[in-house]
């Protein structure tokens, strides 16, 4: 039995996210978790709610609310979305938690001690009119690569070109809207990453090898580039402090850590908060997870692309700068953007459809197929509610809930509430089972690589399957003269949801588990479906007792389209991106 260590990038505390953050980094991570789960491997999932930085001093100030208060809020109402759209964690921590301050500060004191930090006088922008620092995201401007107005000190988000806050066109206070700025001298830590590049281009050379070309392509362009040393200290009110007893200078200054520093431990940090949560009577050995599991555990990465140079290239360095047996990630997953209407979905614009409001509208499981079935892989992608709505009605209504639906109530109408015995399988049945069986190593196949939007037409492919079959046998013809072979059908149909309601839970788990609670079994502890099953299809028996649940999947009408495009904008949004 392998173990994998997953990880997901963590979602910024300030406010709640949009589709697309969704989709680029917390629910692939679930989606290949849960298949991993049901292949027999031991699964560590872990995620948390990223607390530090300017922006959750900003989003706090506009809340009105300490920033402490303000994050424990959002970490709840976070934690209550992800938990809606099944995301099946085994931790859902916080950076601010005291395990993350006490590991960032030891890796830091290891640094320190390795020659890889060092103290340095820096000018930094101050403003006159806050009477203080400002940190690279209290500061805004326009990008001189890309010339969009709203970039922060420390990134574009529209280009993703790392920037330093000097590097503004028009900068101005995030604070106050000033920009009357000066600036002046101060004192930061700064790691070394030019003293390590050597060591990071050897180490993304041996593992990047592998890696989707997003990931390693952005991994290597960094690197070609020169690895510069990296302020990592703000002059913030809330972070993990810089610790007394090693810089007691800046300590007393108040210091904290550059949230770019902190978060990538807070992964580190939340396998151990899941192991000192750990029920009365149980053990949890966190740091066989983290610490010399090198050969003992392989470690994928969740992300899209503006986090990739993050955690290919400054965390694996300062974990190389440790000089410590620290495991780094073996396989990074990247994601391009999933827009809206060929606009950005946007967080901090509020452009977009947000995890909340989805919910409002319809179950989890319509998003997650959805957001699965069109990942943005191989490039962006976009949203647009014609599609969304042909996807859900095509596939999900009527290729899988329609079949679900008219197996179920035309067997129960026509052989009561047990499935029928009838004849032994004939050729067709030996057709399909081969077919299946072809068909469910092929979507193995894709979720082994995870390359999801393939396994999601994989699993729809399966599906189809079903409704080909029934329409070649055509059960409400064959009990007019054959009772016994309109029983073989819908008895092998039936083997069919058994078998989709396994095979789709990474997907869908919500209806997967519909569709399984449909059968009474005594026993229906099956993980997976081997090849075999699935070409006799048998684990359903005849006399098996079973119910027609409701409708798995409803059809999203004209007039209910027409609502989500005047509540939600069509594609007059992307004239305003």
């Amino acid at each position: 039995m392998a173990r994998h260590l997953i990880t997901s990038a963590l979602p910024y505390i300030n406010g709640i996210k949009h589709l697309g953050n969704m989709v680029g980094s917390m629910l692939p991570a679930d989606v290949y978790a849960r298949y991993l789960r049901q292949r027999g491997n031991d699964v560590l999932y872990i995620c948390a709610t990223d607390e530090h930085g300017t922006p959750a001093e900003l989003a706090a100030k506009e809340a009105g609310l300490p920033v402490a208060e303000f994050c424990a809020q959002q970490h709840d109402a976070q934690k209550a979305i992800y938990d809606g759209f099944a995301l099946d964690f085994d931790h859902f921590g916080r950076s601010s938690s005291p395990q993350n301050v006490e590991i960032t500060q030891t890796i830091a004191r290891e640094l320190k001690a390795n020659g890889f930090i060092e103290e340095r006088a820096i000018r930094q922008v101050f403003s006159i009119t806050d009477d203080r620092f400002l940190p690279d995201r209290y500061i805004v401007g326009t990008c001189p690569h890309c010339g969009y107005d709203k970039a922060r000190g420390d990134q574009c988000e529209n280009c993703t070109r790392v920037l330093d806050p000097t590097d503004l066109i028009d900068a101005r206070s995030a604070i106050s809207g000033s920009s009357d700025l000066e600036i002046r001298d101060t004192k930061h830590l700064f790691l070394l990453q030019s003293k390590l590049a050597d060591e990071v281009d050897a180490w993304v050379a041996e593992h990047g090898k592998d890696w989707p070309t997003l990931a390693s392509s952005i991994a290597r362009k960094w690197l070609t580039e020169g690895l510069q040393d990296r302020s990592i200290t703000r002059d913030l009110d809330w972070g993990v402090p810089v610790p007394a007893d090693t810089w007691p200078d800046l300590a007393a200054e108040g210091k904290v850590f550059y949230v770019w520093f902190d978060a990538p431990i807070e992964y580190i940090a939340a396998t151990k908060e899941w192991a000192d949560a750990a029920p009365d009577g149980e053990t949890r050995d966190w740091k066989s997870w983290w610490y010399d599991a090198d050969t003992t555990v392989r470690y994928t990465e969740f992300m899209a692309k503006d986090n990739v140079p993050f955690h290919t290239v400054m965390f694996p360095a300062t974990l190389l700068g440790t000089r410590d047996r620290w495991k780094k990630v073996d396989y990074v997953k990247a994601f391009n953007w999933l827009n809206y209407y060929g606009g950005k979905f946007s967080t901090s614009q509020k452009r977009g459809i947000f995890t909340d409001a989805a919910l409002e509208l319809l179950p989890s499981d319509y998003w997650r197929y959805f957001l699965m079935a069109n990942a943005p892989e191989s490039d962006d992608t976009s949203f647009s509610w014609e599609l969304f709505s042909s996807v859900v009605n095509k596939d999900l209504a009527d290729t899988l809930g329609n079949f679900v639906n008219r197996v179920l109530s035309f067997s129960r109408k026509r052989f009561g509430d047990e499935v029928p015995a009838g004849a032994d399988a004939g050729e067709a049945e030996h057709r399909l089972g081969e077919q299946i069986a072809e068909l469910l190593t092929e979507y193995e196949s894709h979720m082994e690589a995870l390359q999801f939007r393939k396994a999601a037409h994989a699993l729809r492919t399966l599906w189809s399957a079903g409704n080909s079959y029934l329409e070649e046998k055509a059960p409400w013809l064959e009990i007019k003269t054959d009772q016994d072979a309109a029983a073989l059908t819908l008895r092998t149909a039936m083997n069919l949801i058994h078998l989709y309601s396994v095979v789709s839970e990474p997907f869908i788990p919500s209806s997967a588990k519909a569709m399984r609670s449909a059968f009474q079994l005594e026993s229906d502890n099956a993980r997976w479906v081997t090849a075999e099953e699935a070409r006799a299809l048998r684990s359903v028996p005849a006399g098996t007792p079973f119910a027609v649940p409701p409708v798995l999947f409803a059809k999203i009408t004209e007039e209910e389209l027409a609502s989500y495009r005047e509540r939600f904008g069509g594609e007059e949004a992307a004239d305003t991106a």
